[in-house]
């Protein structure tokens, strides 16, 4: 998107159809937008901020850092979610920076992120993500693996998880993922999902998503 003063009009369509799409849900069932601010300028960045946008994404913990170390003492009600892979070695950066982080999924994690959380006096909330592609070179608990790292993760570490998240393999439809990650939180007793990008977030809504991640439908295409 090339004009910066269209963000907040394009934020403002984006949580309409968002609103849209939970109006068939139970009442008081809302929605968060998560903004992913991966790759984009500060320009950008500051235009979500100034058109009230608080909660966001990010994919790795360096980025992260350069976009919002400075940031957090502006917006006290800032909410950072990690939505990518996190390496063992940067848990304590992770578990420093962010609020939330999404992308739970094996015990080394688990133990290393609540190591840090006990050290830092931080409590993060925390999301399981399930590969419900079961894709090789993709990131997350298969979900046959789901009810025993579960277990883990509450009984060996004493961790609350808040919920799952996913991201459906490009080449089948997304649907079928998320409604097969929604009978696995109910069957967990979970109630947040994390799943839906700009290309499929009204379809993940209607299948029961807490929160949707959107990038580029938000801010419009990445920096290369």
């Amino acid at each position: 998107m090339s004009d910066i003063s269209d963000l907040k009009n394009n934020r403002d369509k984006i949580l309409d159809r968002i609103a849209v799409c939970a109006q068939a849900r139970e009442a008081g069932e809302t929605v968060e937008l998560v903004a992913v601010s991966k790759r984009q300028p500060d320009t950008r960045i500051e235009a979500m901020l100034a058109a009230g946008q608080r909660v966001f994404g990010e994919n790795r913990v360096q980025e992260a850092q350069q976009h919002w170390s400075e940031r957090r003492s502006a917006y006290p009600d800032l909410e950072l979610r990690l939505i990518g892979p996190l390496q063992s070695n940067k848990t304590a950066d992770a578990v420093a920076l962010f609020d939330v982080i999404e992308t739970l999924d094996r015990e080394k994690l688990a133990r290393a992120i609540k190591t840090e959380m006990d050290r830092q006096q931080r409590k993060l909330r925390l999301y399981i993500q399930v590969n419900t592609g079961e894709e090789d070179q993709k990131s997350g608990i298969l979900p046959a693996e789901l009810p025993g790292f579960l277990d883990f993760c509450r009984d060996e570490c004493g961790l609350e998880i808040e919920g799952l998240m996913c991201i459906p393999p490009v080449d089948e439809p997304a649907g079928l993922h998320f409604a097969l990650l929604a009978k696995l939180a109910r069957e967990a007793g979970l109630s947040k999902l994390s799943m839906g990008m700009s290309g499929d977030f009204e379809t993940a809504i209607g299948l029961g998503a807490t929160s949707v991640r959107l990038g580029s439908v938000l801010f419009g295409a990445r920096d290369a």
